[in-house]
């Protein structure tokens, strides 16, 4: 997977021109792109041509989520659980959702699909009976994200200053780092985590 932000913007803001550090910058900026991952709990993955992935519906008339796509080329169904798929929907029997996609000044990807005029899912307990052929991924890393990942390295990159939590010692004894989420990162990332219901 790739890393969210370049080690040169990495650099950039964090006022760093030497090459001494940048096999640890790289590490750390790869951590972050994870630890953003793993946050939203989805990725960023760049769209790049086309591919086929099979869902299980909850319910018959019910929205399923599916993974980010900027489009979706077809939506096939499975209805006597032979893995066929040999029903294909029309384009007006299902809508892929968010409708209005521009968040900031990104596309947001699909997200779900909802059935709708003659659009149905076929349930059958826990199998999977949608196959969708769509454009997976992003139309391009979020700036909110790249931004997110660039603090987050920045922030582990300096923990290196700081073995077993301490940062310096001041009047008061010992300043300790915080182990929290950054809470700007935190900020910048809320609006892109995929909660599961």
């Amino acid at each position: 997977m790739a890393d969210y932000a370049s080690l040169s913007e990495l650099k950039s803001a964090m006022r760093i021109t030497d090459n001494v550090d940048d096999t640890a910058l790289q590490q750390v900026l790869t951590s972050a792109s994870r630890f953003v991952d793993q946050y939203c709990q989805r990725d960023f993955t760049v769209a790049s041509g086309t591919a086929t992935r099979d869902y299980v519906p909850s319910g018959r008339w019910e929205a399923l989520p599916i993974d980010d796509a900027t489009s979706i080329v077809s939506v096939k169904i499975d209805e006597d659980l032979d893995q066929s798929y040999s029903v294909t929907l029309r384009d007006i029997d299902y809508q892929p959702e968010p409708v209005n996609r521009q968040v900031s000044d990104n596309d947001w990807a699909y997200t779900r699909l909802v059935p709708i005029e003659d659009g149905y899912w076929p349930v059958w307990e826990g199998r999977a009976t949608v196959r969708v052929e769509a454009t997976f991924g992003w139309p391009e890393v979020p700036n909110p994200v790249k931004t997110a990942t660039i603090i987050q390295a920045a922030r582990l990159f300096t923990r290196f200053d700081s073995p077993l939590g301490v940062a310096g010692f001041g009047e008061m004894g010992a300043m300790r780092v915080s182990f929290k989420a950054d809470p700007d990162v935190q900020m910048l990332l809320q609006p892109y985590r995929r909660v599961h219901i």
